[in-house]
């Protein structure tokens, strides 16, 4: 049974920045983002709410599955978000983008489907493969302008993570090397590192050691006194517009957000971070909870 968007998912959102003023300093200037921490049995609906701000039926969508694999022969036309989007939300220009090779990727032929988008979702496996295949080519730049469009972004786990300017877990090697050799992420929310499956799989205090890099393996091209870190659960997404922005998914799910210019000597590791609930708001460029927890959407 087809399923309507307008009954699976809240109106469309409109995030009117209630504290920033200005430029934003850490979200895109137009456009949204969607950015989920794994998913399961929300997924669905968050996938639902990036659709929506995509057009809903009308939405032209480029699904990139680029980062499940690099195994020769993987289908990857084999896309849930593909198939839901086409088959469960009535979407009828939906098209599955990939390659791993980045004279492909910064083709004028390659980046057709991107220029016509609405919406762009990157699905879940090793981000480090994203910034392999896009970072610096056409198809990258192309994907910015689809936000400078008034278009969304989306992407879930290692779709998720791409979307910060530092590449959290971005080791060729193993994902369990917070700060490895691919560091770059495609920096659609400006000064941030992004985590996910966060409290699913104990994350908690991962991203400190991003923010601290006691190793000092971070590249000189990041500025980690000014960084942001955002930690996302599974089945759990932030709502990104301008410098806010809001949380949706399960009854109950969590955001962590971690500022080190708030921390000194004294803070355990506890106290460097705060909790964001279902509902509730952040104001990115003041660095400051809105709502902890709020009604939803």
């Amino acid at each position: 049974m087809r399923l309507q968007l307008q009954a699976i998912i809240a109106p469309l959102l409109v995030m009117a920045p209630l504290c920033t003023q200005g430029a934003p300093e850490v979200g895109p200037p137009k456009g949204s983002l969607v950015i989920m921490g794994g998913g399961g049995r929300e997924m669905a609906n968050i996938f639902g709410k990036f659709v929506s701000l995509a057009g809903g039926a009308e939405a032209r969508i480029v699904i990139i599955p680029t980062a499940a694999s690099s195994a020769p022969g993987y289908n990857y036309e084999r896309s849930w978000a593909a198939s839901l989007a086409r088959e469960k939300m009535g979407v009828a220009e939906v098209t599955v983008l990939h390659t791993h090779d980045r004279s492909v990727a910064d083709s004028a032929e390659f980046v057709k489907p991107v220029k016509a988008a609405t919406g762009i979702w990157f699905g879940g496996g090793r981000q480090w493969r994203l910034t392999k295949a896009y970072g610096g080519t056409r198809a990258e730049t192309e994907f910015h302008k689809v936000l400078s469009r008034g278009g969304v972004i989306g992407g879930s786990s290692a779709g998720a993570t791409i979307q910060g300017s530092f590449l959290a877990r971005g080791d060729t090697s193993g994902n369990t090397i917070m700060i490895g050799d691919v560091q770059r992420g495609f920096g659609f929310l400006r000064h941030t590192a992004i985590d996910q499956h966060l409290i699913a799989r104990g994350r908690e205090r991962d991203l400190i050691k991003v923010l601290e890099d006691p190793e000092k393996k971070m590249r000189k091209e990041f500025d980690r006194a000014a960084m942001l870190g955002i930690g996302i659960d599974e089945d759990v997404a932030i709502v990104v517009r301008g410098d806010y922005f809001e949380v949706i998914g399960k009854e109950g799910g969590e955001v962590l957000v971690y500022d080190p210019r708030k921390w000194v000597a004294k803070t355990s590791e506890e106290e460097k971070w705060e909790r964001i609930r279902t509902g509730g708001a952040f104001d990115l460029k003041s660095r400051k909870i809105i709502e902890r927890r709020g009604a939803g959407l």
